[in-house]
């Protein structure tokens, strides 16, 4: 999954930094800015929502793909929620499964919150 996420990641910010508008980083560099300069107020503004947004968005991909992952084999919730179906356990089952969407619903509901503080 890390490396599912680098590259999706890495991916998407570089398109989003080939697409920024170069009237803004190239007034920065007419100041006489340096390299990090350039890249604190030039690009970093542009690409910073982006940027959060798409943390956000793996984030919550991670979560549900570790749940999946866990029913598999790998652990975590995913492996408790198999145990409690495998005894019979429904109740308990149902328990996991309403944490696992609140968690859910709670990381989309907080993303949308940052996206729209950000921008």
């Amino acid at each position: 999954m890390s490396l599912a996420t680098i590259g999706f990641y890495g991916k998407l910010l570089a398109e989003d930094i080939e697409d920024i508008d170069p009237a803004s980083t190239e007034a920065v560099r007419a100041t006489g800015a340096g390299w990090l300069q350039w890249i604190n107020y030039g690009v970093q503004p542009q690409v910073m929502p982006r940027m959060i947004g798409l943390a956000l968005y793996r984030l919550d991909i991670n979560f549900r793909e570790s749940a999946v992952v866990g029913i598999v084999g790998a652990g975590g919730i995913g492996a408790t929620l198999d145990t409690a179906f495998n005894r019979y356990e429904f109740d308990s089952a149902a328990a996991i499964l309403l944490i696992i969407i609140g968690i859910v619903m709670l990381a989309e509901y907080s993303s949308g919150y940052v996206r729209r503080w950000v921008q």
